[in-house]
């Protein structure tokens, strides 16, 4: 399943103007970083609890931020 971190992406430069510094600030690379919000590595369930924390997310906007699916176009035949 793939999601849609566009809404997560928009946080993290609110919060800290770049991928690289919010990297720093949740002690992991920006690479990693950038691999998780790409859907290439899986977020994990303490990444969302550290993540959410640090963008000071609330407990229910959680689904928002990090369950929103990704929609595909469908192409006609």
């Amino acid at each position: 399943m793939m999601y849609d971190y566009s809404k997560l992406r928009g946080r993290i430069t609110e919060k800290f103007g770049s991928q690289e510094a919010f990297a720093e600030a949740v002690n992991q690379t920006p690479t990693t970083i950038s691999y998780k919000l790409n859907n290439k590595k899986p977020l994990t369930r303490n990444d969302i609890i550290k993540w959410a924390k640090v963008l000071e997310i609330a407990p229910e906007e959680i689904g928002v931020y990090f369950f929103t699916e990704q929609v595909r176009e469908c192409q006609t035949l």
